[in-house]
């Protein structure tokens, strides 16, 4: 039995980016495969789109080989649309298929990318099929990689060379590579941008390492709104984004670390870095703490919020 309201409902969790309601209404319909597809493939023909964004959602919670050709199909369509419309539903496509569990899917996923190497090249672009790249990595994609980063421009090539990082080395050569001061700290940053996507537990592994390699750009990273602030920003997105999985599972010296980097980092010029090291020196900080976190407090009212509710927090360990 369909859901009544089914394709409205879904339209409006996957546009509002709620992502578990929308996995359960595709659930719900998945019960009558046939009648799923049938519906899912009528909408990406929609006028809208809305419509058309969230039956790529739902063609990728339905997964397999039928639904990541057919994704391809209505790719080359969007693509040629040439407008926002059509972007915004290339966008919803590529993340589908980084979802879809088929070689097919990343077949397709490297046919974009190498699209996108030989015709106008946007960062978000590029992020976005690389995201979805790293869900299906394996080492097969390894020379079609290279091969794309040669004939990218530099400037949007970057988190490609993040990814080319993650496919090419072990988890114990990251933790190496992470930690050698000769490595260019924008190549670190563009690593721990793919790991947004994506952190398998092998590399959750590396993350000392590369908090290790932020505790040494602390001082510069808390006076210069520059590579060290972005990078050690990144971080802590990352360690904030896997909170409950990776700050437990920190060793004591990395939590000390990153402990001392947050404490120096609430002072940050630059303020999201600053917002994110508070939010942080939240889960591993002491009651102590409280007093310099409310020492720089941000005068505007929202990111004081942030602020105010750290230190009460802190303040509250000390009466556990």
């Amino acid at each position: 039995m369909i859901p009544p309201r089914f394709q409205d409902e879904l339209i409006d969790a996957v546009h509002e980016g709620d992502e578990l309601r929308a996995r359960g209404l595709v659930a719900q319909l998945a019960v009558q495969p046939r009648q799923a597809r049938a519906i899912l493939e009528a909408m990406l023909a929609a006028p809208d789109a809305l419509v058309r964004q969230a039956a790529a959602f739902g063609l990728g919670e339905l997964g397999g080989r039928a639904s990541a050709k057919r994704l391809e199909q209505q790719l080359a369509l969007e693509e040629a649309r040439g407008d926002y419309d059509g972007e915004s539903v290339v966008e919803a496509i590529t993340r589908a298929l980084g979802r879809i569990d088929d070689a097919s899917a990343r077949a397709s996923l490297m046919r974009k990318l190498e699209r996108l190497a030989t015709g106008p090249q946007e960062s978000s672009d590029v992020g976005t099929v690389v995201n979805a790249l790293w869900r299906k990595r394996h080492p097969e994609m390894i020379p079609a990689v290279r091969r794309c980063l040669e004939r990218f421009d530099p400037s949007t090539s970057k988190v490609l060379q993040g990814l080319l990082v993650l496919l090419e080395k072990t988890p114990e050569e990251v933790s190496t590579w992470a930690g050698n001061p000769s490595v260019p700290v924008a190549h670190k940053t563009e690593v721990l941008t793919v790991l947004d996507a994506e952190l398998p537990d092998a590399l959750a592994a590396t993350l000392p390492s590369f908090i290790s390699a932020a505790h040494a750009l602390a001082e510069t990273a808390a006076r210069q709104n520059g590579e060290a602030s972005y990078y050690c920003d990144r971080l802590f997105t990352l360690l904030l984004l896997y909170k409950e999985r990776v700050l437990p599972a920190l060793p004591k010296e990395a939590r000390a670390e990153l402990r001392d980097l947050t404490r120096t980092l609430v002072a940050a010029t630059a303020p999201n870095c600053s917002l994110r090291a508070a939010i942080l020196l939240k889960l591993v900080g002491r009651p102590e703490d409280a007093s310099l976190i409310e020492a720089h407090r941000p005068t505007e009212p929202v990111l004081a919020k942030v602020f105010d509710d750290a230190a009460r927090t802190l303040r509250g360990l000390q009466e556990e």
